[in-house]
């Protein structure tokens, strides 16, 4: 509504009459707000964990849109040395950083969720039965020494089973892998001859075993065994749903109990139950060969390697942001994500320890 107002002034004895419209005043539009920066994260390791990333990925981004997060897939030995070094803002590892290699990089070892491991086979008409194999005869198959699928030592445990008399082809990782370094946990942690030999690690010197095989990542291992019968190799279960489609085998494990058992969410958080008390504020522990007659002997934490200090606030929330949301029961943690890679979700103790790291990222 427009107000007219009437202005009156005298020139030289004469009375000016003026009118003017008074308009009220516009109020001008508020700025757009600009949205939210786009931030980059780059997380390479894990082959073992890059399954549960591939399933993570679309999801919280399309929640959280200003999040572009690039996984990859190199093992656990490149996501160490590539997040020690800068190069990525995640190193993804099933294996924990030594207390050395921390005191020189102080990297936070986050626990995403828990991890098992199977040892596979392709042994020709035995593929649907569960063969019993312990670490002292895993190790002495990746030494050379069993050399035969009817050894004693193999029929021994598995009476009533018609072994075959054919070589053994045992693969191994080749690449630097956390597989490895928590298949080499249960070898040293179970027989004390491998312990003393070859020991453990992320890259370990293997025995030469005349056919044995050598195979970069989980994927490679799955194929080295589906092309070779008679071959033996230790895989991550994010790959269970390829080796029951490829109809190969998977071996009940003896336990530090004497107990032979598969990997499964019942055997995992038995032998979590046990281990998880004992998990210092720091997270870095093995969680290899735990007591309990139901304990399934490897199973682990998948780490997120993470530097405290970052380049920008923006980066830093938006990795508290994510890794918050990644170890949630109705995040990342959620059922339908941890059963479809055959992971079991972390203890509430353990959520309550990652968050403490979390928030130290600055």
């Amino acid at each position: 509504m427009r107000r007219m107002r009437t202005i009156s002034t005298a020139m030289g004895g004469l009375v000016i009459a003026a009118t003017m419209v008074i308009r009220p005043a516009v109020k001008l539009a508020a700025a757009p707000v600009p949205p939210p920066a786009s931030v980059n994260i780059l997380e390479t390791g894990s082959s073992l964990l890059y399954p549960l990333f591939q399933l993570w990925v679309p999801v919280y981004t399309r929640a959280n849109p200003n999040a572009r997060i690039t996984p990859a897939s190199t093992g656990s030995g490149t996501g160490i040395s590539q997040a020690v070094a800068g190069i990525v803002q995640i190193g993804a590892s099933d294996a924990y950083m030594s207390d050395a290699l921390v005191k020189q990089h102080p990297l936070l070892n986050i626990p995403l969720a828990i991890s098992m491991q199977m040892v596979n086979y392709n042994l020709p008409g035995l593929n649907r039965v569960h063969l019993k194999l312990s670490g002292p005869v895993l190790a002495a198959i990746y030494q050379g020494k069993i050399r035969f699928w009817d050894d004693m030592a193999i029929k021994s445990l598995n009476p009533g089973v018609a072994l075959p008399h054919h070589v053994i082809i045992p693969v191994h990782r080749t690449d630097g892998s956390g597989d490895t370094f928590i298949f080499t946990q249960y070898l040293s942690f179970s027989t004390p001859d491998w312990s003393n030999s070859v020991s453990y690690g992320t890259t370990v010197s293997w025995p030469p075993v005349s056919g044995g095989l050598g195979a970069e990542g989980n994927p490679g291992m799955v194929t080295a065994i589906q092309d070779n019968p008679y071959s033996v190799a230790y895989i991550g279960t994010s790959f269970q749903n390829a080796i029951e489609k490829d109809g190969l085998g998977m071996a009940l494990l003896k336990n530090r109990s004497g107990n032979f058992v598969l990997p499964s969410a019942k055997t995992a958080d038995a032998a979590a139950a046990v281990m998880v008390p004992k998990t210092p504020k720091g997270e870095r522990i093995s969680l290899i060969f735990a007591p309990g007659a139901e304990s399934y002997p490897i199973i682990n934490y998948e780490y997120a390697l993470v530097s405290r200090q970052q380049p920008s606030p923006e980066l830093a929330a938006a990795l508290r942001k994510f890794f918050t949301w990644a170890i949630s029961p109705t995040g990342g943690n959620a059922p339908h994500f941890m059963n479809a890679v055959h992971f079991v979700p972390l203890p509430p103790a353990i959520v309550k320890l990652s968050t403490a790291q979390i928030r130290e990222i600055q």
